[in-house]
């Protein structure tokens, strides 16, 4: 029985119970690509790849998020509402705001603050620091630690805008809110996984410093942050 949605056009049960979200479809690709065995490609709709395959005999789905939290916000609905889905995790790049971050660290994100009046218009919550599942996040630390990855858990800014204007904002931010990092769509999935009754949870990969103003490439996003894929693979269930 085919359950179409605006967004994802598959039939039911092309997804597996825990999805891997990048940001970037082509880095959803590339995972289903490199790591998965016996893959399916489930969604294409807007370019917005969508991957169903096993990973050491456990099924696993990868699919895009694309940039921002209303779109996290839209695929993330559908997937948990409509496919089934139990359990999302955002893979993505993020900007580091301590100098104690270096290119391609791991963060394992226990909580987002966030200006963003998402969770607020989802009848989720006024607060302005959402938490991940616990019980996500206490698994992704046992697999760090299995797979001898350091990583570094801590809360995360989720911001509406790339371009800020003043970019100082960041230091209020990182002293006020104790946000280390920044990235754009975790606070929106946690709200989401609220919404739903479902979980969620978010590991990123350092690949700029706002600090330092050091930065890694477009390719290096897509294809080199293989250690958070990799601990994040291993909730295939």
């Amino acid at each position: 029985m085919s359950t179409p949605t605006p967004h994802i056009d598959c039939h039911a049960g092309a997804f597996a119970r825990t999805v891997l979200m990048p940001g970037d479809p082509q880095r959803a690709k590339y995972i289903a690509d490199n790591f998965l065995q016996d893959v399916q490609q489930v969604n294409s709709v807007r370019g917005m790849l969508g991957y169903t395959g096993t990973y050491q005999g456990r099924r696993i789905s990868v699919m895009g998020s694309g940039m921002g939290m209303p779109s996290i916000g839209i695929y993330s609905f559908e997937l948990f509402s409509f496919y089934g889905v139990e359990r999302i995790i955002r893979i993505g790049s993020c900007g580091a705001y301590s100098a104690d971050l270096d290119l391609y660290d791991v963060i394992i994100a226990d909580e987002a603050w966030s200006e963003s009046s998402f969770a607020r218009t989802q009848g989720v919550s006024d607060t302005d620091v959402l938490a991940a599942t616990p019980d996500l996040v206490a698994e992704l630390e046992s697999h760090a630690q299995a797979l001898h990855i350091d990583y570094v858990k801590t809360r995360i800014h989720s911001s509406d805008v790339f371009y800020r204007q003043n970019f100082d904002d960041y230091k209020t931010i990182r002293d006020q809110h104790g946000c280390q990092a920044v990235e754009m769509e975790a606070f929106a999935l946690f709200a989401n996984a609220q919404a739903t009754n479902k979980q969620a949870a978010c590991v990123l990969t350092v690949s700029d410093s706002l600090v330092t103003h050091e930065a890694t490439t477009s390719d290096e996003r897509e294809k080199a942050f293989t250690n958070m894929m990799q601990i994040a693979l291993q909730m295939a269930d």
